[in-house]
């Protein structure tokens, strides 16, 4: 039989050097900084020091956070070096500040990781609760920007729930969306049902959480009730409409359904803007009791339910919160950002064309139109877009199974390879018809596509060199431009090959030497590039990039770019098509 580990009953020798730290700088500052209390040591290892900060200077400013002459804090010294000293007030009145959790934690460290350094020892620490009094009694916190300001600022979350994810808009008023589980780690929260396996579940408007949620029903059904913690306002819910709410739609469930509900909580600054979103459920025996009683007589009061399910647990599911009101995107100010909601062709899915359908995915296009009757082999592996499971499919169908792996929102058609007839008018709808073939006939048809009277589509050409795979070129034929891809590459071939400063890029318009190129397979195989994953991923990226940057304000013409470890300079050039002698 093991034994439980006991509390520590001494401070550690880490803990030991803090408070022999803390006591030097309050005999040397003790008029502002003060030991007011013995310390001792808590069940979870961690010391507690009552300490006293003179606050009188600090005159607040409207809007600011009041402090008495003299604030009394509880300093924690953690067992561990790696975690940062911890400060709690005695009291909750500063419950409702940003940058405040949970009503009486001060929130020092927003990355321990990068700001916490052990080394520096207690002096950064004072320095830092000195310097969060200032900002806070002038006003300086910004209730917008402090992430979990409305619900206690702190994360709600029960380890080993699965993840909420929500993109539509919730209303701050009572209603009802849909959960549906999409994998064992994930729900989908929805407006309207999503599939057979789709459950009620109720969103429950309330005011801000400054003390957070609770843990338990009771504890959630009174702290949602504006007249335990707050001044009363529209959007509370009474306990009894809270638990009507979770008995209809636990009615409507089977027997051993979890029962969920949201919280959307007010922003306490920003009443107007999107709200904060909880999400928690009722384990399924608990649930299964709220039925059960719900069928005998339908609870309204919060008495009328029996004391073990009024002291059930609240699990709190971690929420992935991805509306558009709420979330930026992270390459919102990047050249790739372009792509959203763009429609696109592309036409080769191998070493270049597999990796931009991708990147175009996740940058956000809408749309995709995928072309490669090609299958797959073992060997593609080593460079391409593919796993084990795309063994045996053509490229077309197992990159659009990809891409629909990394995007729900989007779109995608396989089509019939150039010169399908129903790919004429792909120039007059498309924003962009990308070719990465290498193929002399898919060339010859996107010349057609040039001349098309309405021509809407970005036309354009990416490729690699035989030998490394690390350099790109890309070229363009921009909407109103007459001359063809293949002029405009014959073109500024002319001029890179009359250009000595340009010689590195001279292989990307001369025959490949003995040796260039290789044969993967014995026998008559077809010669291919060298080259792998990661020269294409690179090469490809860099591709997309300036292909983004042209689609805001597309110019016809070339880019040439090498990669770094090539040492090749220029590392980029771009060579406009109207500064050519054609």
């Amino acid at each position: 039989m093991s034994k439980r580990k006991q509390p520590a009953s001494r401070p550690n020798s880490w803990q030991r050097e803090l408070l022999g730290q803390l006591t030097a700088l309050a005999d040397a500052d003790h008029s502002d900084l003060r030991v007011s209390g013995r310390p001792h040591i808590g069940a979870d290892g961690l010391v507690a020091v009552p300490i006293s900060i003179r606050t009188d200077d600090m005159r607040p400013a409207p809007g600011g956070l009041v402090l008495r002459e003299v604030e009394d804090f509880i300093l924690g010294l953690s067992a561990d070096p790696a975690i940062p000293p911890l400060v709690q007030t005695t009291h909750n009145r500063f419950a409702g500040t940003p940058h405040v959790l949970q009503g009486n934690r001060l929130c020092l460290y927003l990355d321990p990781a990068r700001e916490w350094d052990p080394t520096a020892g207690i002096v950064p620490v004072m320095n830092r609760l000195w310097q969060w009094l200032t900002d806070a009694a002038v006003g300086k916190f910004d209730p917008a920007t402090a992430l979990y300001h409305p619900v206690g600022g702190v994360l709600h979350h029960t380890p080993g729930t699965p993840t909420v994810v929500v993109r539509e808009p919730v209303p701050h008023r009572p209603t009802t969306f849909w959960l549906t589980q999409r994998t064992a780690n994930r729900l989908d929260l929805t407006s309207s049902p999503a599939g057979t396996h789709s459950y009620r579940t109720p969103i429950l408007p309330v005011n801000t959480l400054p003390l957070g949620a609770g843990s338990t029903l009771a504890e959630v059904m009174t702290v949602t009730h504006s007249g335990a913690t707050h001044v009363p306002q529209p959007a509370d819910v009474s306990p009894a409409a809270l638990l009507t709410a979770l008995a209809a739609s636990a009615l409507r469930a089977p027997e051993g359904t979890a029962q969920h509900f949201v919280l959307a909580v007010r922003h306490p600054t920003t009443p107007t803007a999107a709200p904060f979103l909880l999400a928690g459920r009722l384990q399924p025996q608990v649930s299964d009791a709220l039925r059960h009683l719900t069928r005998r007589s339908s609870p309204s009061r919060l008495g009328s339910l029996p004391g073990e399910l009024r002291q059930a647990r609240i699990e709190w599911c971690y929420l992935s919160d991805e509306r558009p009101e709420v979330t930026t995107r992270r390459d919102t100010q990047r050249p790739v950002h372009s792509f959203a909601g763009a429609h696109v062709h592309i036409w080769g899915c191998g070493g270049i064309g597999s990796w931009v359908a991708e990147l175009a995915t996740r940058a956000g296009a809408s749309r995709l139109a995928l072309c490669d009757p090609g299958r797959i082999t073992g060997g593609l592996l080593v460079r391409q877009n593919y796993t084990e499971e795309h063994l045996g499919m053509t490229k077309a169908e197992a990159l659009a199974t990809r891409l629909r792996d990394i995007s729900d929102d989007i779109t995608i058609d396989i089509t019939d390879p150039p010169p399908a007839p129903t790919l004429l008018d792909a120039a007059g709808h498309a924003d962009l018809i990308l070719d990465a073939t290498v193929s002399i006939t898919v060339g010859r048809f996107l010349d057609l596509l040039v001349q098309r009277p309405d021509r809407k589509a970005i036309l354009a050409q990416m490729a690699t060199d035989s030998l490394t795979a690390s350099l790109g070129i890309l070229t363009i034929a921009a909407p109103g431009t007459r001359a063809s891809l293949s002029a405009i590459d014959h073109a500024t071939g002319k001029y890179v090959l009359a250009d000595t400063s340009l010689e590195p890029y001279h292989p990307l318009w001369t025959e490949p030497a003995p040796g260039d190129e290789l044969r993967p397979t014995r026998g008559c195989s077809v010669p291919t590039f060298h080259g792998s994953a990661a020269d294409l991923m690179a090469t490809t990226a860099s591709l997309v990039n300036f292909l983004g940057t042209q689609m805001r304000h597309p110019v016809s013409g070339t880019h040439l770019c090498a990669q770094p470890h090539t040492g090749i300079t220029p590392a980029h050039r771009f060579i406009a098509y109207t500064m050519l002698d054609q």
